[in-house]
């Protein structure tokens, strides 16, 4: 008898622990009854008021704390208006957690039997629902919120300012899920048939946040898209993936893209990007080979955003012996912007 009370309190504890901290509201927790989605609509169709929905489900692993911050220091958010300010001073002292939040909190706030914004927190966040009712969902499962979350992104026919900022904070939501369901989600938000504005965001997340299987999604984008847009902004996702692979990609699109603008930009994201060795292969092929000046001469740029200044030599030895006129000009407009002393010390040559 000991042991079933002790473990009712533990899961009883374990479910509050998901709970975001809540103040100002009214608040009410409802188990969900046939499935999220229903439960999820029937509260948003007897709801005229405003008010918010939320629930908590596992997290990607890594340092994602959510909430707001004030001069990097982590305060509390307000969800409705306080007189311009989103956040407001937490008294009481934070905890100092040593890893990064398990739980993600989904929060909507509908009103008029529609829904509005989508927020997401974690769960050490303090909340001020500045009054309204808050219903607290339990029982959600991954696969569920994924599902639901993947309606609203998709919900962009209005194409209202308002929409797109839905779609938006479902599709980030969707890749903070520690579920494999997020993955196919997220590749279909990519898809051709998708808009332009709901692809990017899927993009950006799929490089950011879902690792090995992102890191794949976003390869075969880059490699076979017939938008140019979507493949330079699929090679900054790139630049985002902790594969060790990712750069490598971006330098073979720096090196084949049919897109010389894309071309260019991948340059420039693997100079800020990439380790010395493979920023500089890859430039140094830009300067001698590519067919088109302005790439030429936006890889001479990339130079520049080298880290540590190891991209002067390499500008000096454009300047000394890249016979394009163009591209010389441009490498030595760089080194008269530069203060660093070798390239003085050069131009100071170059004028005895």
């Amino acid at each position: 008898m000991k042991t079933a009370v002790w473990l009712a309190l533990v899961s009883c504890a374990a479910a509050l622990a998901q709970q975001p901290r809540v103040e100002n509201a009214r608040m009410e927790t409802r188990a969900v009854a046939g499935g999220l989605d229903s439960t999820f609509r029937g509260i948003v169709a007897a709801q005229s008021s405003p008010a918010w929905i939320g629930y908590s489900v596992p997290m990607i692993a890594g340092e994602h704390q959510m909430c707001c911050w004030n001069n990097n220091v982590m305060c509390g958010c307000s969800l409705e208006p306080r007189n311009g300010d989103q956040s407001f001073t937490v008294s009481n002292n934070q905890t100092v957690k040593l890893e990064g939040p398990r739980e993600l909190v989904v929060l909507f706030r509908v009103e008029s039997h529609q829904t509005g914004k989508i927020r997401t927190f974690t769960p050490e966040c303090n909340l001020d629902a500045g009054g309204l009712p808050f219903i607290w969902l339990t029982g959600v499962t991954a696969p569920d919120s994924i599902r639901l979350l993947l309606t609203m992104a998709k919900d962009t026919a209005a194409g209202s300012h308002e929409q797109m900022r839905k779609s938006d904070g479902a599709t980030a939501a969707i890749a903070m899920h520690a579920d494999p369901s997020a993955d196919p989600a997220l590749e279909e938000l990519a898809a051709l048939s998708q808009p332009e504005q709901v692809r990017r965001q899927a993009i950006f997340w799929l490089g950011n946040a879902r690792g090995q299987r992102g890191f794949e999604i976003v390869s075969r984008v880059v490699r076979g898209d017939p938008s140019d847009k979507i493949r330079e902004h699929a090679v900054f996702a790139l630049t985002q993936n902790k594969d060790p692979r990712a750069l490598d990609v971006v330098a073979s699109v720096a090196h084949n893209d049919k897109s010389p603008h894309v071309r260019g930009q991948a340059l420039f994201w693997l100079a800020q990007r990439a380790g010395q060795k493979i920023a500089e292969s890859a430039i140094n092929d830009a300067i001698a080979n590519d067919p088109e000046t302005e790439v030429k001469k936006k890889a001479v740029f990339a130079l520049t955003q080298i880290p540590g200044g190891d991209g002067v030599p390499l500008l000096i030895q454009v300047v000394r012996n890249n016979r394009n006129p163009e591209v010389r000009k441009q490498a030595m407009f760089w080194l008269g912007q530069s203060k660093d002393d070798r390239a003085l010390a050069f131009i100071e040559e170059l004028l005895k």
